[in-house]
C-alpha cells in the first residue's frame, strides 16, 4: 500500500508545522548548535498497528532537507509496545522542531489503523467487509481513509462525487424510493453507482425494482436485516446488489452478523472515534 504526497497533504503539514512556530525553537537553540549531527528513534509505546510514514518522512524533510527518515515497520504492520518503528538522522536541533508535528501525524493515523483492524478482527465472515465513511476529521480524508486501509478496511466513497447516495432527505423530498432514483438516474453519469439507504422493509422492493445497485440497511435489527437480505437476494435482479449495513455498528455487534447476508458493514467510528496511539521519539 503506497500513500502519494498531494499538494494537499504537504498544505496539512505546512500548516502543522506553522501553528508550531518551527522556525525558531527557543528551547532547542539553547543546547544545539546548527551543525550538531544526530539520530533518534521513534518507538511504539503499545500494541499497534502503523500508518503514517511517508506523511512523517515529509514532515521532517519540509523542516530541513539535510533530514533522512528510515521506516522499519512497514505500513499497516502490527508492532508492539517498545518495537522499532522508524529512525530518523540529520541535524539534532531540525530533528526536534519536525518531533511534534510528525508524531502527530503518526498517533492519529496510527489510531485509526489500530482501531479499524480491532473491527476487522471482529468479522465473522471473511466476504464481509468493513468500511468507512465520511465522518473524518476536516481536511484528514485521505490520510484517514488510507490509515483505514492500513488497519485492513476497506473505503467507502471519498466525496459527494464518489457516488450517488439516496438518504432519508432525499427520498422525502422526491415523495418516495422509487421517485428518488429515477430523478437521481437523470443526473448520474452511466458510470455511477446508485446506492439506497432505507430504513424498512417496505422501501427494499421498490429499490431493487428500479434499479439500486447498492441498498444500505440503516439502524436495523439482526433479524430485520436477514429478511431484508432474503428480499433482495429472491428478486430476480438480486445477486447483482450489494447489501450494505450501517448505524450504531460497533465491534460487539459486528461479532453478531455471521449469517446474515451482509456485503458491507459500514462503520463511522473507524475514524470520528479513534484514540491516538502512543508513538515517541528518543535521541541516540
Amino acid at each position: 500500500m503506497e500513500l502519494t504526497i498531494t499538494p494537499a497533504i504537504k498544505t496539512l503539514v505546512d500548516l502543522g508545522l506553522t501553528e508550531d512556530q518551527v522556525g525558531y525553537d527557543i528551547t532547542s537553540a539553547a543546547f544545539f548548535g546548527a551543525g550538531q549531527m544526530g539520530r533518534a528513534r521513534i518507538i511504539a509505546r503499545q500494541k499497534l498497528v502503523v500508518a503514517g510514514g511517508p506523511v512523517a518522512r515529509t514532515v521532517f524533510r519540509r523542516v530541513d532537507e539535510r533530514i533522512t527518515f528510515e521506516s522499519v515497520a512497514a505500513e499497516g504492520q502490527s508492532v508492539d509496545d517498545g518495537d522499532l518503528i522508524a529512525t530518523v538522522e540529520g541535524p539534532v536541533s531540525s530533528l526536534l522542531k519536525g518531533e511534534r508535528t510528525a508524531l502527530n501525524f503518526l498517533q492519529r493515523m496510527g489510531g485509526v489503523a489500530t482501531h479499524t483492524a480491532a473491527h476487522v478482527a471482529a468479522v465473522p465472515e471473511v466476504s464481509l467487509r468493513v468500511v468507512d465513511t465520511r465522518k473524518t476529521l476536516p481536511g484528514w480524508r485521505l490520510l484517514d481513509k488510507y490509515a483505514v486501509r492500513c488497519g485492513g478496511g476497506h473505503n467507502h466513497r471519498f466525496n459527494l462525487a464518489g457516488g450517488a447516495m439516496i438518504k432519508e432527505n432525499h427520498i422525502q423530498a422526491a415523495g418516495g424510493v422509487a421517485e428518488a432514483i429515477e430523478r437521481v438516474r437523470q443526473f448520474a453519469p452511466h458510470t455511477v453507482r446508485i446506492e439506497v439507504e432505507v430504513e424498512s422493509i417496505d422501501e427494499i422492493s421498490p429499490a431493487v425494482d428500479h434499479g439500486a445497485d447498492v441498498i444500505l440497511l440503516d439502524n436495523m435489527d439482526n433479524q430485520t436485516m436477514a429478511e431484508a437480505v432474503r428480499i433482495i437476494r429472491d428478486h430476480r435482479r438480486g445477486q447483482e446488489v450489494v447489501i450494505e449495513a450501517s448505524g450504531n455498528m460497533d465491534i460487539a455487534r459486528i461479532e453478531t452478523l455471521g449469517g446474515v447476508g451482509l456485503d458491507v458493514v459500514s462503520v463511522g467510528a473507524l475514524t470520528h472515534s479513534a484514540p491516538a496511539v502512543d508513538i515517541s521519539m528518543r535521541m541516540e
